[in-house]
């Protein structure tokens, strides 16, 4: 084999594994923990502990918004208000990944009558969903169709009792009934929620798994992308305080 031959093979496995090495850094799975109640509660706490916090004066009956101005939203330590999704896939030369998409843009409100959820609806602007690979923001956002479809919307449709602790800063574990639309399809849904009153705010936070396919979702695919799963989880954190 000539001198040329040998550079020319040298080189080409040189930068195989450079190619192969930046889709690892660009691909692999960094995805962001879960949520929960602890941490929403250690970004409105400020100190790493969990407080116990009384309602504010007025009590917590009335209505109380969504908070977009405390905390920053970011895929590292996502300490204000987002909502967003998590999806299994499958990579080539990589194998198993976890894609998480979320944004920060997340309007709604809920009304608290005596011990009682009466109402709530929320609002997501999924054409700012970001992922946590840029390479494949464009693939959710097709997939989506958010150029005809940017919201997705939840309107509480069953009261919420809270029970007796809520106005006294316990954490509830409760169950929030409602009518679900992404894509331009309504689908009913029970969500877990967790919530706790901390320092004259509420911190929520939830997850539900569900189906694509039942809001007519293709999965996004890409040159890289072997599979997604069919099934996904919606997840939030909120943050909300009086009005």
């Amino acid at each position: 084999m000539s001198t040329r031959a040998k550079v020319l093979i040298g080189s080409a496995v040189v930068l195989v594994v450079l190619v192969g090495g930046g889709l690892w850094w660009l691909l692999r799975d960094d995805a962001p923990e879960a949520v929960s109640l602890d941490a929403a509660v250690d970004q409105v706490d400020g100190d790493g502990t969990t407080a116990t916090t009384a309602a504010p004066a007025s009590g917590i009956e009335g209505t109380w918004t969504v908070d977009t101005e405390s905390g920053d939203f970011d895929f590292e330590t996502a300490s204000g208000t987002f909502a967003g999704f998590r999806v299994d896939e499958e990579l080539s030369s990589i194998g198993a990944n976890t894609a998480v998409g979320r944004t920060g843009e997340v309007s709604g409100s809920f009304t608290i009558d005596g011990d009682a959820v009466a109402e709530g609806e929320f609002e997501v602007d999924l054409s700012t969903l970001t992922t946590n690979q840029s390479l494949r923001d464009g693939r959710v956002q097709d997939g989506l169709e958010t150029a005809t479809f940017p919201t997705a919307t939840f309107t509480l449709t069953e009261p919420i009792d809270l029970g007796d602790g809520a106005a006294d800063g316990q954490p509830v574990s409760v169950t929030a009934v409602g009518d679900l639309r992404i894509h331009g399809v309504t689908e009913s849904v029970e969500i877990p929620l967790e919530a706790q009153l901390v320092d004259g705010t509420v911190a929520v936070v939830g997850s539900l798994d569900f189906t694509l396919a039942d809001f007519d979702v293709e999965a996004p695919t890409g040159p890289a992308v072997v599979s997604v799963s069919e099934d996904a989880t919606l997840e939030f954190q909120l943050l909300l305080t009086a009005t």
